[in-house]
């Protein structure tokens, strides 16, 4: 038997003007059924997100960016989605939206550790 488990990922993008189409990677949501796990791990590069755009609202981001995190830990930071399971939880993040935090298309893969994984992919992805 396996320890592999498939799991689903996405991307989170920065777009400060969408009429540029520009974008960065800010951060990865990772979500395993098998083992009920949702995550989330960012890191904005303030002079990148600069570069694209000097009146970017970077304290509006960075809250956006812990919000996503809050979502995936559940409890009081979650808010309502608190009650719900990882899989709603991750769903409802992946969901389109025209906000400056913009999810990228899911992905799969396998792993044996979930969170192992929502680093690696940080590090592979973001930084």
């Amino acid at each position: 038997m396996s320890d592999l488990h498939v799991y689903e990922y996405a991307v989170l993008h920065v777009v400060p003007r969408i009429e540029r189409g520009e974008r960065i990677n800010a951060g990865v949501l990772v979500y395993c059924r098998p083992l009920s796990y949702v995550g989330a791990r960012t890191h904005l590069d303030e002079a990148r997100l600069l570069a694209l755009d000097p009146a970017a609202d970077v304290p509006g981001v960075r809250a956006a960016l812990r919000a996503v995190e809050g979502v995936c830990a559940g409890g009081e930071a979650a808010g309502q989605a608190a009650r719900d399971d990882p899989g709603r939880r991750f769903r409802w993040l992946i969901a389109p939206r025209s906000t400056i935090v913009q999810p990228g298309p899911v992905h799969t893969g396998l792993t044996a550790d979930p969170a192992a994984e929502t680093e690696r992919l940080l590090e592979l992805l973001v930084r």
